[in-house]
């Protein structure tokens, strides 16, 4: 440095993390640098204090840029600082400072570093200096980034447990006292409702004794990634870290997925006062755009329904879509009473509500209702607060008792997914043999209500595809339903314990039947048998050939047919050439074995323990012939033409493709 006077400007900064270290608290810095300016003979103008700041890029630093104001000013002209790094660890901030100490003929001067930036070798020095603080400083991020991502994998998020969540030895999981009003919010969105009524509902139902529930609370919650299992760390930063299945979800990831495209076509009043069936799931036939409602009252006071499109100003009756809609109506009803309203709950219930867990949350509840009752008497709440406390804590282990309750009577039910095969083949033959009964027993979608009616829609269907037929009518296109209420469906039929109706062609005939995949032998054997207490099944077997997609049945005008199924794992064959399938079915006017036809509606039969060889001997002799039949009658059928009519050498029995 030349003889000009330095007037100082001592400038002194903490970062949070560097609170504790000794030697960098803000009065030791200042005392340090005061002394250091003592010796030098600098006249001291003013100390700039930064606390709590770390010298990040970006980073606003008040004082220093007072200090930079006063230089400007030329009111001191030397920055006097403990170590380079207190005033950045940035190579990109140091060539500013360099550059701004240059314009305004100002000097830096480190106590613990060798600096002199009046020289090309001191500001040599300054850089590597500089560059040697910025890796220390990178490094340090990196290992705290990775230190950081291996927490949140295990499931140690860094930040407050959001509503439904709790800690538990640092890990987040689901609190069983609360986290069915997660659920109960996403399910309710997902109905339709926005935020505005679910919050009032809250508020009105005082549900954990809050009244200030508002739309925000609920939009938070249905936004955050967490309750699906995901958690986003730096949501608010321009690159945020993305981490899928981290913690437990509370809900499943297709339910989360759908309530964020239903925020793109819910409205405030998304609720209407009116009761469409096909709100937000018609798409215009013409250009696809999600149709919206319209609707005239009569004088007589009766609805219509319409369904018209912004741009192509097409307009469509309810009635007919409702009309088309009935042959997939049918099935989705019998899905949703046998299966998601029925068994599928009860299932779930012991799966995702295990008793310990609930047991365990009841008690610390418990206990928690002891504290308040102790924090009371010891003078630390007032009675309001008391009794505001204490009704929260009683409402929650009343819940968590029913809850128990819940358990215990699915542990007595023992349902299983085999039952809902048996049930639902039951419920197919019975609507075969007692047609009247059945409808009066069944809640059958003319029994729906229209509320009732378009609820269902709205939680089965994603959007329904209009198209034009012969003369300009309107016919359905492609149905898509909404993956979170099928997929348990999916998983049930793949794993064999669920059916579908499929097109199949028995003579002239084409009709539909119904299907189910493999289940092993034993399992077979165990549903028949249980079947044959209510009714008189049987059991053949037919063969599938592949590469004609041809099915041969056996004799099949004296039977109606329950259910077919394949007997081998065809997934794991190499190649498929054909496959057995086995059939279930009841000869024509068969009657139930029974008196009591209450039971044949409302209760499951007790599942029978047996091998598939034990079937009757009859059909193991018609099984052998068959096959013996079919092996000619197949050769026949590759010679000959798919269209002409082929008969087997036997004439006294008859196959049909």
């Amino acid at each position: 440095m030349n003889e000009e006077k330095k007037i100082a400007g001592i400038y002194i900064r903490v970062s949070t993390e560097d609170q504790a270290r000794e030697g960098f608290s803000l009065p030791e810095q200042e005392k340090r640098l005061r002394a250091m300016c003592e010796f030098k003979g600098y006249i001291i103008y003013k100390v700039y204090k930064d606390a709590g700041i770390s010298a990040k890029t970006g980073n606003h630093r008040p004082a220093f840029e007072r200090l930079k104001e006063d230089i400007k000013n030329k009111k001191c002209n030397t920055i006097v600082v403990l170590k380079l790094d207190r005033l950045t660890r940035s190579v990109y901030d140091m060539e500013d400072i360099m550059k701004f100490l240059e314009e305004n003929n100002a000097y830096l001067d480190c106590a613990n570093d060798d600096i002199n930036t009046t020289t090309a070798n001191g500001r040599m020095v300054a850089r590597l200096l500089t560059t040697v603080s910025q890796n220390e400083i990178e490094r340090t991020s990196e290992r705290t980034k990775v230190g950081l991502a291996g927490a949140i994998k295990a499931g140690n998020i860094p930040h407050r447990a959001p509503f439904g969540y709790k800690h538990v030895n640092k890990k987040l999981v689901p609190d069983e006292a609360t986290k069915d009003q997660v659920i109960r919010i996403f399910n309710l969105y997902h109905a339709g409702n926005s935020y505005q009524t679910i919050s009032n509902i809250y508020n009105q139902e005082k549900v954990f004794g809050k009244t200030n529930w508002c739309d925000g609370t609920i939009l938070k919650i249905l936004e955050n990634e967490i309750y699906k299992g995901d958690f986003v760390h730096g949501k608010r930063t321009s690159s945020p870290t993305y981490y899928k299945d981290v913690v437990e979800p509370i809900v499943s990831k297709e339910l989360w997925e759908e309530c964020q495209v239903q925020k793109k076509k819910n409205s405030r009043n998304y609720k209407r006062d009116k009761e469409y069936l096909f709100l937000q799931k018609l798409k215009c036939p013409k250009c696809g755009r999600i149709l919206g409602g319209n609707a005239t009252r009569k004088k007589n006071g009766d609805v219509y329904y319409y369904y018209q499109c912004h741009d192509c100003k097409v307009s469509i009756r309810e009635k007919d879509v409702e009309k088309l809609f009935d042959v997939f109506i049918e099935e989705i009803q019998e899905y949703d009473a046998v299966v998601n309203q029925t068994l599928i709950p009860m299932i779930k219930t012991k799966l995702d509500n295990p008793k310990d867990k609930l047991v365990k949350e009841l008690n610390e509840q418990k206990e928690k209702s002891e504290r308040i009752k102790k924090a009371y008497i010891n003078g630390s709440f007032t009675i309001e607060e008391y009794d505001e406390e204490k009704e929260i804590v009683e409402e929650t282990i009343n819940d968590l008792e029913v809850k128990i309750k819940e358990c215990d009577m699915c542990d007595s039910l023992n349902f299983t997914p085999e039952d809902i095969l048996i049930k639902r083949d039951i419920d197919y033959i019975n609507k075969i043999v007692y047609p009247e009964e059945y409808e009066e027993n069944t809640y059958m979608w003319k029994d729906y209500t229209r509320s009732e009616k378009a609820d269902l829609i709205m939680r089965y269907v994603d959007y329904v595809e209009l198209e034009y037929g012969l003369y300009n009518k309107i016919r359905l296109g492609e149905v898509f339903f909404r993956e979170s209420v099928c997929k348990p469906c999916n998983e049930l039929y793949d794993a064999g314990y669920l059916d579908r109706k499929d097109y199949a062609i028995l003579g002239n005939i084409v009709t539909k039947l119904r299907f189910s995949e493999y289940l092993p032998e034993e399992k077979v054997a165990e549903i028949i048998f249980t079947l044959r207490q209510y009714y008189n099944v049987g059991y053949f077997e037919a063969t599938y050939y592949y590469d004609n997609k041809v099915m041969f049945f056996n004799d099949y005008l004296n039977r109606r047919i329950v259910r077919i199924f394949p007997i081998e794992d065809y997934k794991k064959m190499d190649k498929i050439e054909k496959i057995a399938l086995g059939v279930i079915y009841i000869k024509n006017g068969d009657k139930a074995l029974i008196d009591d036809k209450a039971d044949l509606f409302n209760t499951i039969p007790e599942r029978t323990n047996c091998t598939i060889y034990e079937m009757d001997e009859e059909l193991k002799q018609m099984k052998e012939a068959t096959l013996k039949k079919i092996e000619k009658w197949k050769e026949q059928f590759n010679n000959k033409n798919d269209s002409k009519d082929v008969k087997s050498d036997d004439n006294e029995s008859q196959e049909q493709r």
